[in-house]
C-alpha cells in the first residue's frame, strides 16, 4: 500500500536550518509529483512547495519563498524539504501529499519547533 513517512523534524533556534525527508512506498514514485504542507495549531493545512516528477519544475509560496528548497531522489524514492533562515512562524507540523490520480496520501507528518 501506498506510505510516506516524514523524518527530520526537531527543535531549531531561529535563524536555524533543518532537513525533512519523506520517503515513499506502494506507488511508482518517479511518475507522480509530490508536495508538502505544513500545520500549525489552530490553522489550516497550508500548502508551502511543490516538485514536478522530475524535479526540474519547483513552485513555493510566499511564505516560503527564498528560505526553502525542495528536492527528490526518484532512485531513493524520497523527497526532501531544504529549510533555512527558520523563523519562530515556521512551526508546525510538516507533511508531505502525494496525489495518485483521484486519491490523496499523507504522511504522517513530523513536527518542526523554532523557538529560542
Amino acid at each position: 500500500q501506498v506510505q510516506l513517512v516524514e523524518s527530520g523534524g526537531g527543535l531549531v533556534q531561529p535563524g536555524g536550518s533543518l532537513k525533512l525527508s519523506c520517503a515513499a512506498s506502494g506507488f511508482i514514485f518517479g511518475r507522480y509529483a509530490m508536495s508538502w504542507y505544513r500545520q500549525a495549531p489552530g490553522l489550516e493545512r497550508e500548502w508551502i512547495t511543490g516538485i514536478s516528477t522530475s524535479g526540474n519544475t519547483t513552485t513555493y509560496g510566499d511564505s516560503v519563498k527564498g528560505r526553502f528548497t525542495v528536492s527528490r531522489d526518484n532512485a531513493k524514492k524520497t523527497v526532501f524539504l531544504q529549510m533555512n533562515n527558520l523563523k519562530p512562524e515556521d512551526t508546525a507540523v510538516y507533511y508531505c501529499r502525494a496525489r495518485l490520480g483521484r486519491y490523496d496520501y499523507w504522511g504522517q507528518g513530523t513536527q518542526v519547533t523554532v523557538s529560542s
